[in-house]
């Protein structure tokens, strides 16, 4: 039996409507967040959790708690989860940083695994924390089926590590919707089947998630 990984990025922000850039900053979910994350705990009120894990700002921990409420389940914070630190562009409109902060903005949009605002981290840096964090819950969760609650970026750079795609280029060739849901299973170490993909059915009333056989 493989070790089943919901991986789910939080809820809407005001800021996600504003286009702003909120990596490090915690930030609450907006009206429109809370409603996704309540659709996608419906979605899986009757799925079997065993634990549940989240990054430590307040959108994150917010969503892992709505969806575990049925499960009885605590989420537990976790800090290698936190989405990239954008450094001196947080709070910004990207339409702002592009036009102030045009050649740094530049850098960043060729190569974000190697490239970071000043004052923030890198697409390397992000992975270095998120990556053993996963490996972490992982081992320790053997077997079951666990709720992980992360960030857009954070997301993205997972998945691309784990499916050996290349990760310069995880903003552009990947999605994560806020309250989507991706479904990750391991077997040995971590080689890892990727089941779902940023589905967000549950917006309008989606099914129940279909078991592996």
């Amino acid at each position: 039996m493989p070790t089943r990984i919901y991986l789910v990025r939080h809820g809407a922000t005001e800021l996600t409507a504003e286009d702003r850039f909120a990596g490090s900053s915690d930030v609450p979910l907006s009206d429109e967040g809370r409603r996704q994350v309540a659709c996608l705990a419906e979605r899986l009120k009757r799925e079997k959790l065993d634990a549940a894990y989240a990054s430590p700002l307040q959108r994150t921990m917010d969503t892992a708690r709505t969806v575990v409420l049925a499960h009885g389940l605590k989420p537990i914070a976790e800090p290698g989860l936190r989405e990239i630190d954008y450094g001196h562009w947080e709070g910004l409109r990207r339409s702002d940083v592009q036009r102030t902060f045009q050649a740094e903005y530049g850098s960043w949009q060729d190569d974000p695994f190697a490239v970071a605002p000043l004052g923030g981290e890198s697409g390397v840096n992000v992975l270095n924390r998120a990556l053993p964090t996963l490996r972490a819950i992982v081992e320790r969760h053997r077997q079951r089926t666990v709720l992980l609650v992360s960030h857009k970026g954070t997301n993205r750079l997972l998945i691309c590590s784990l499916l050996g795609l290349d990760p310069r280029t995880y903003r552009d060739r990947l999605e994560q919707s806020p309250a989507a849901l991706s479904i990750l299973e391991f077997t040995s170490g971590l080689r890892v089947r990727l089941c779902l993909l940023n589905d967000t059915s549950h917006y309008t009333g989606g099914q129940e998630i279909e078991q592996a056989p």
